[in-house]
């Protein structure tokens, strides 16, 4: 899996936002001055967030960016699905939806097991849990081996 610079930068943005307490809107130059993102890259990847319900703009002179929902109910797949689409995809359509000839129909049992390995880490880290810098044991205890950090 390839995650995008978008998916990158929607996470980073929202740790800021998840970080900020209360809920106080935060404008868009700060979030992109604070986490090196483009202002125009940063201001696209927001409006995908707000149509997904996941942050809300607030205008006016104390106006800015805040989270639409709660940040430990949106998760890392919530906001990749967002920005980007399905978490897995072959040539475009999602795995289920692939067909091959029976030589090769093994191949779609690969891709649903690789989105479900996916799902078993993006859809249990929250972005409060990023914000806190507290991920779930379960995310922790893959990346204990040597293996897991080594480029294959």
């Amino acid at each position: 899996m390839r995650v995008s610079a978008k998916s990158d930068y929607a996470l980073r943005a929202l740790i800021e936002l998840a970080s900020r307490g209360e809920g106080s809107p935060v404008s868009a130059e700060e979030l992109g001055r604070l986490q090196d993102i483009p202002h125009g890259f940063l201001q696209a990847i927001l409006a995908d967030l707000r149509r997904a319900g996941v942050v809300m703009s607030q205008r006016g002179q104390s106006g800015g960016w805040r989270m639409a929902r709660d940040p430990s109910t949106v998760s890392v797949a919530d906001v990749i699905r967002a920005v980007d689409g399905p978490l897995v995809s072959v040539y475009g359509l999602r795995p289920e939806a692939v067909t091959y000839n029976e030589s090769a129909d093994v191949l779609q049992h690969v891709w649903i097991a690789a989105r479900s390995s996916l799902r078993d880490v993006f859809e249990h880290v929250s972005i409060r849990a990023l914000a806190d810098g507290k991920l779930p044991k379960a995310v922790t205890s893959r990346t204990q081996s040597e293996d897991a950090w080594l480029p294959h």
